[in-house]
């Protein structure tokens, strides 16, 4: 069974990549995607009993399977930082971003007495790395809360889960592609890439009130249909509709593992880490998880990719615009209603998934 699903997806990979045009398209059943219909019902039992509002498995780019309604658009929290990585490309490729530049070089700061020399010191692909060694309080919530000494740590000898980082890369990219982030995201992804519920007034920049950091949080409200266009145009190699719209050096180098699992001081033990993209084949070790990549956003926004067997699997926990800008006010640290989901509870629904393959 493993051995014909390798064959079908070898043959699947000799093809050109299939884009869903305007509206997606559905396989006639699960069978036809390569899925066990029973096998999926079954998962349904289970997804009853989570916090889940909605969830895609993409084959071959048509929807295998649904659940929920796909089309509502909410919070993605930190899928935002892998999609920023996504917009990173383009303008790596073009010169206009040197990942090898230091922030002292392009006068990121902060005020009052500002950032230490060392923390100076710290590049492009640190910051896109999770490890610029530069732990002054983040603008929003989100990161590890204990962080060592500042100056204690050499750029890029220490991953820590940091905001800090992930704001400033926004501000970097604002910086030196000549576009704010929501406005990249507008043109370089949604317009192409043929959004359905992409509204750029509702892309928000939010932080603290009292902020200790400059740089606060581009928030990103997707739904999940939109990030399944994300999710399928990383695992067709950057390619939309016979466009390059990635460069392909790009897609392989963002999402080479740069961090492993046992090197990383962080709340996710089983995962390693890229650019700004999870690498969930440190912990799975089968044929089908080879170069995966996951967007992990907190309450249970998820994106996998799985570009050995075609496949994307989204999975979105909705939560109202309200409270996820108050949560990054840091008005609340409350869970929504149903608890946290987090990026295990969704690699154990994406191994059902799997194991549904036929």
């Amino acid at each position: 069974m493993a051995g014909a699903n390798l064959v079908a997806t070898a043959a699947v990979a000799s093809q050109p990549p299939v884009n869903p045009g305007a509206k997606w398209k559905r396989f006639p059943n699960p069978e036809a995607a390569g899925f066990g219909s029973s096998a999926l019902q079954a998962l349904e039992h289970i997804l009853y009993s989570k916090p889940t509002t909605s969830l895609m498995v993409v084959r071959a780019g048509r929807i295998a399977y649904s659940y929920g309604d796909i089309s509502r658009t909410s919070n993605v929290a930190s899928v935002r930082k892998s999609i920023l990585s996504m917009l990173y490309g383009k303008y790596v490729a073009n010169g206009r971003i040197d990942l090898d530049r230091t922030i002292g070089q392009l006068g990121i700061d902060e005020s009052g007495e500002g950032l230490m020399p060392i923390e100076k010191t710290a590049t492009i692909r640190h910051i896109l790395t999770s490890s610029s060694g530069v732990y002054w309080p983040a603008g929003s919530p989100g990161g590890n809360e204990a962080t060592p000494p500042r100056g204690s740590k050499k750029p890029g000898s220490y991953f820590l889960y940091n905001n800090w980082d992930f704001n400033v890369a926004g501000a970097v990219f604002e910086q030196l592609s000549g576009k704010t982030v929501f406005q990249a995201l507008a043109d370089d992804l949604a317009a192409p890439l043929e959004f359905e519920d992409f509204d750029l007034t509702r892309q928000k920049m939010v932080g603290y009130h009292t902020n200790p950091s400059r740089y606060k949080s581009y928030q990103m409200f997707l739904s999940p249909r939109d990030l399944a266009r994300l999710g399928l145009l990383m695992v067709n190699g950057g390619v939309w509709n016979g466009r390059q719209i990635i460069p392909a050096e790009w897609v392989l180098e963002s999402t080479t593992l740069h961090w492993r699992a046992a090197d990383m001081h962080s709340r996710r033990g089983q995962t390693g880490y890229a650019y700004m993209w999870w690498k969930p084949s440190e912990g799975r070790r089968g044929p089908e998880w080879a170069d995966s990549y996951l967007a992990y956003g907190k309450w249970g926004q998820m994106v996998l990719g799985l570009p050995a067997i075609d496949t994307v699997i989204v999975h979105q926990r909705a939560v109202t615009d309200e409270f996820a800008i108050a949560y990054y006010l840091g008005a609340t640290a409350m869970a929504p209603a149903g608890g946290e989901f987090t990026d295990n509870d969704f690699l154990a629904l994406a191994d059902i998934i799997l194991a549904a393959r036929i």
